[in-house]
């Protein structure tokens, strides 16, 4: 029973509370563990097929009726996403050290959330470089089936602000994302750049931050922001960079 439990919870802590509730309601589908080559098609990615095998192997080994398994999974993922929801604010710095105050360096946070995603990760920059560390953090992201997410501004010869077409270059370098830019903007927001800087995974973690996506944001500017996991504040801002492109004010 107890790789049983240590199963349970490894699959819950990285699953999005949805995609244990899918897993659950099939399970109670299915008569016993002997039967558990059904369950295949929910892992989406390497990550969630190692973590429900881990469950069925184990699983099988003490041979808990399914309802009950169900329950059990149900119940551990609320408990742990409650648990995540309590909100954890932690300051992320740049630049020259006080010495007198503990931070965590700009590419240490956006690392922390691009490692983190599961299954949604959205990035806004104003320009964004190759950073060697981000772009392999990002394929190794979509390697693992996260669909990432990005808002660049748009060249000075696609309308935009930079001159670099840094779009461009990031579905070049990252073809399996979904690469934005901030089309027509009406009036209302006539000559507007794309100035936010954030990134945030599965609604859970989020950074916000001063910092583009260059080699002197993450080692030489001076940059500030926040790491906050937990909490209501990551869902809404995911929710809303994604209600944008549903409503096509973001254009791929």
């Amino acid at each position: 029973m107890e790789k049983l439990i240590e199963a349970i919870i490894e699959l819950v802590s990285n699953s999005p509370p949805d995609k244990t509730g899918q897993l659950a309601d099939a399970i109670r589908r299915v008569s016993g563990a002997q039967n558990a080559q059904s369950l295949a098609s929910w892992a989406a990615n390497p990550r969630a097929k190692d973590a429900l095998t881990k469950l069925v192997t184990a699983w099988r080994g003490v041979g808990t009726p399914s309802a009950e398994l169900a329950a059990m999974l149900t119940g551990a993922s609320a408990g742990y996403h409650r648990a995540k929801g309590e909100q954890e604010i932690e300051l992320v710095w740049t630049g020259p050290s006080s010495q007198l105050v503990a931070t965590r360096k700009t590419e240490q946070a956006l690392l922390h959330v691009i490692d983190a995603a599961v299954s949604r990760l959205f990035i806004t920059s104003f320009v964004a470089y190759d950073v060697a560390s981000i772009m392999n953090a990002l394929r190794k992201a979509v390697d693992r089936g996260v669909e990432v997410s990005m808002l660049l501004e748009s060249s000075d010869k696609h309308g935009g602000g930079v001159s670099i077409d840094a779009i461009g270059h990031m579905r070049a370098a990252l073809p399996a994302a979904k690469i934005y830019s901030w089309g027509d903007k009406g009036d209302s927001f006539a000559g507007g750049k794309v100035h936010a800087k954030v990134a945030v995974c599965d609604e859970s973690t989020c950074f916000i931050s001063s910092a583009n996506l260059t080699g002197h944001a993450m080692e030489k500017n001076m940059e500030a922001g926040v790491l906050i996991r937990g909490g209501s504040l990551p869902g809404k801002l995911q929710n809303h960079l994604e209600a944008l492109v549903t409503i096509k004010i973001l254009n791929s």
